[in-house]
């Protein structure tokens, strides 16, 4: 499985409106895209504008697919003029452990 975790920093008064359009990015992607598996949103402990996405893809090419897509278009058009980010915080290929497979 191909896993990625991003962070975005918003402005105070864009925090409802990130929301929305990175649970809406992320309920169509998993509804419509074939190969992503997991599309979470995660609120920072200590500031509120501040989030995490954390993805996974059956592979790197489902990835590319899900970033060439309308729901990643999508959500870039909406926050892409006032989000900080995305910072890159990992990106590779989960290493399964052959003893619980």
């Amino acid at each position: 499985m191909y896993t990625v975790a991003v962070s975005f920093t918003v402005p105070a008064d864009r925090r409802e409106a990130f929301v929305a359009a990175a649970l809406e990015d992320g309920r169509r992607s998993t509804a419509e895209e074939p190969g992503t598996r997991a599309f979470d949103l995660i609120a920072d402990a200590e500031d509120p504008n501040r989030f995490y996405l954390y993805e996974a893809y059956d592979d790197e090419a489902a990835f590319d697919a899900h970033c060439e897509g309308e729901h990643f278009a999508r959500f870039f058009e909406v926050v892409g003029d006032w989000a900080d980010g995305p910072a890159w915080l990992l990106r590779g290929t989960r290493v399964a452990d052959p003893a619980t497979v």
